[in-house]
């Protein structure tokens, strides 16, 4: 007789017991970070039924997990997925690689108002759950615009009122993206003044913090702060040191986490498990030359003495910044108005056009390349060591940054199909950074409990059975920085809401997934 293995009723379930779905044979990883255990796990309608010996039941879907891992589904706590959403709701990149929840409005951007469109993505059949931050520089824009100022009194009160009718709508807190224009512009205590909104509202702060190579420990003070001022729980998100001369950084950031956790500030981390970043190519320029938007920056870089600042400051950020000291390390991902460039390193666009590549000829592209509307683009400039020890700590979830891909389209930064896998793989299997356990409640069971979702992040009797089956001796990540369309491998089966979103390692026409609004 099974009984009371790690906090789970694990009792033999004797007589006709039926299910919708019996998952049997597998070793189950809860979420929480207990050693696995053998058991089956029983499934009704949407929910997790059971978890035992089930061999006496009967279920209209049987499937074998001997040899195979049980664990709750993945959750990516920060998700650019709403890009390609309608596009491809069936989110292959995400699902293949056992993805079940995303949450997307990171970095200061969402859409407003909120409640419409989360009714919109509702009525559409999607095959993952999806729920949503509020933007701090979506809301901004909508009140300020893009001026680099100070909000007055009364703007400050519109953007309360936004923050609290997205809360109202289902948001499950306040994300900033202070590297960003926007919410650059913004004074610590406006956001201070917002997260006090979400946080009354039992929402968290997620934030692209304001930099994240040379001032990235007033950075990180300053999203602490924000979390101790504004009330609430507070996030580093993709949390990374960017440029050589930093790299080694992450054990003071870490030690300022440590230090404000003991003082009772509940700050948490996310992180992708890559040594480059992505971002637009406006990433290369100051925010003062953004501010205004296109038309302001074209006429700011039609003026010799402001084309002169932007240029020496872009060779800069490519020398000690995101492009890690020489532009072949800066990729463009995808370019709208010239998708021939996409793959290319901003070295190539240089010697294109100088017919030689120095850090002036570099910035002179990321002229030409912005001022015919700007890239994605990925940044090669970030430390394994600095990789290793952020992911290693108590309080570091998985995330990926990444969003929904359309095969084959454009050259977009591997994360999207690999973050989850490539965790169990390369850092979990092959380098034994983490254990198991650890590495899947990093992806389950501590998101989870981040947001709130309690009914979600755990396998556990009562809970909805978001759940993915995979093998830990196979499950890698196939895709690369030059061929980044590549779905991960070793993920058997992944059920969302109780139906199975992928059998036997192919995507099914269910599309089970629903919006999550903040409980």
């Amino acid at each position: 007789m099974k009984i009371a293995a790690l906090g789970i009723l694990m009792a033999p379930f004797l007589g006709a017991q039926s299910f919708d779905v019996i998952i049997s044979g597998g070793r189950v990883l809860d979420g929480a970070g207990s050693p696995w255990f053998y058991a089956d796990v029983g499934i009704r309608g949407d929910t997790i039924a059971a978890v035992g010996d089930l061999t006496a039941a009967g279920a209209e879907v049987k499937l074998d997990a001997k040899g195979f891992i049980v664990a709750p589904g993945f959750i990516d706590i920060h998700s650019h997925g709403r890009r390609n959403i309608f596009k491809v709701p069936s989110a292959d990149n995400l699902i293949r690689q056992g993805v079940t929840t995303i949450l997307e409005g990171n970095d200061g951007s969402s859409p407003l108002p909120l409640g419409a469109y989360l009714d919109k993505l509702a009525r559409t059949p999607i095959s993952i759950n999806v729920g949503f931050f509020a933007g701090h520089g979506s809301i901004r824009e909508a009140v300020v615009g893009l001026a680099n100022r100070a909000a007055t009194a009364e703007e400050l009160d519109r953007m309360k009122a936004l923050t609290r009718q997205a809360m109202h709508d289902g948001a499950f807190g306040v994300s900033t993206g202070l590297f960003y224009v926007p919410g650059n512009y913004a004074a610590t205590e406006e956001v201070i003044a917002l997260a006090r909104v979400a946080g009354e509202h039992g929402g968290m702060h997620i934030s692209h913090m304001r930099d994240e190579a040379a001032a990235i420990l007033d950075s990180v003070r300053e999203t602490i702060r924000i979390g101790e001022e504004g009330g609430l729980p507070t996030q580093l998100t993709h949390h990374k040191i960017i440029g050589k001369q930093n790299w080694g950084a992450s054990r003071e950031t870490l030690k300022l986490v440590d230090e404000a956790r003991r003082r009772g500030v509940d700050v948490t981390i996310d992180q992708y498990p890559y040594t480059a970043s992505s971002t637009g190519t406006a990433a290369l320029f100051p925010q003062w030359s953004l501010e205004g938007g296109r038309k302001a920056m074209l006429e700011r870089l039609a003026a010799p003495e402001a084309l002169r600042r932007i240029k020496a400051e872009i060779v800069r950020r490519i020398e000690d910044d995101r492009g890690g000291g020489d532009p072949a390390n800066v990729q463009l991902a995808s370019c709208d108005f010239d998708h021939s460039l996409d793959g290319k390193t901003l070295a190539d666009v240089a010697r294109a056009r100088a017919g030689k590549v120095t850090l002036e000829s570099a910035a002179d592209a990321a002229v030409e390349i912005q001022t015919r509307g700007g890239c994605s683009a990925v940044y090669h400039a970030i430390n394994e060591e600095d990789v290793r020890r952020i992911m290693t700590h108590p309080a570091t979830m998985i995330a990926s940054d990444g969003g929904i891909s359309e095969f084959g389209k454009e050259v977009p930064h591997p994360r999207g199909y690999g973050t989850f896998a490539r965790v169990l793989a390369r850092y979990t299997r092959q380098l034994g950074v983490l254990t198991l356990e650890e590495a899947v409640r990093k992806m389950t069971g501590l998101p989870a409990a981040r947001l709130k979702l309690h009914d979600r992040g755990l396998l556990r009797p009562g809970l909805k059975a978001d759940i993915v089956i995979f093998d830990p001796a196979i499950a890698d990540d196939k895709a690369t920085f030059g061929d980044p369309h590549q779905y991960a491998e070793g993920f058997r089966h992944v059920l969302v809401n109780g139906k199975l979103a992928v059998r036997h390692t192919q995507v099914t026409a269910e599309r089970p997934g629903r919006v999550l609004r903040r409980p």
